[in-house]
């Protein structure tokens, strides 16, 4: 496993734990070549694993990643990851399941321009989870959410969240949402027929 692009491109990361699963290198690099140009952003990896996602943010120019996880192995990876790479000062972890970590951040009156959610494929209550996210105060009006899960689990609407594309590659997709701005299609309609 390797960081696709950016100052740290080329550069490899050490193994997931045993059952982790990492985004490949070719998912990831599709999935940032549809993102705005990530310099000086704030990013939330959530089920970060070993931070391959929040590390490649951080190498496309984040400014910031807090990297959330719960499981003590995949942390110690990340730690490991961090240290080898020398972006320390860059990041904080969160060691929690998502939901606390959400709870913790909106207390701390965190923001967040892109959050990355690989979630384990087979995982529940991840719909309500981004209604959480989304409800929150967590996300600048701009952000962008970004979901990997397995083409055999649709996600479905979720509450608060506007999905704006959908991309597959293999077993894994890729859901892009952005915050649903309330009555947005409705004024949208009103301005064409002005």
């Amino acid at each position: 496993m390797r960081i696709v692009a950016g100052q740290l491109g080329g550069r490899r990361l050490a193994s997931p734990p045993a059952g982790v699963r990492p985004t490949s290198d070719r998912v990831r690099e599709a999935l940032f070549a549809r993102l705005e140009p990530l310099e000086g952003a704030r990013v939330l990896d959530l089920f970060c694993g070993t931070g391959a996602l929040g590390i490649e943010a951080l190498s496309r120019g984040a400014a910031r990643v807090v990297f959330v996880d719960r499981a003590r192995r995949s942390i110690q990876v990340l730690r490991e990851n961090l240290a080898s790479l020398g972006v320390e000062e860059h990041i904080d972890i969160v060691r929690a399941d998502a939901r606390s970590a959400l709870r913790r951040l909106a207390e701390a009156a965190e923001r967040f321009d892109l959050v990355l959610a690989d979630p384990p494929y087979e995982a529940g209550g991840i719909v309500e989870l981004l209604e959480e996210l989304a409800a929150s105060e967590l996300l600048e009006p701009d952000a962008v959410v970004v979901v990997e899960r397995s083409k055999r689990h649709s996600l479905g609407p979720v509450e608060g969240l506007e999905l704006l594309d959908e991309r597959g590659y293999g077993d894994t997709v890729i859901d892009r949402y952005g915050l649903h701005a309330a009555g947005g299609s409705e004024e949208a309609q009103a301005d064409d027929q002005c």
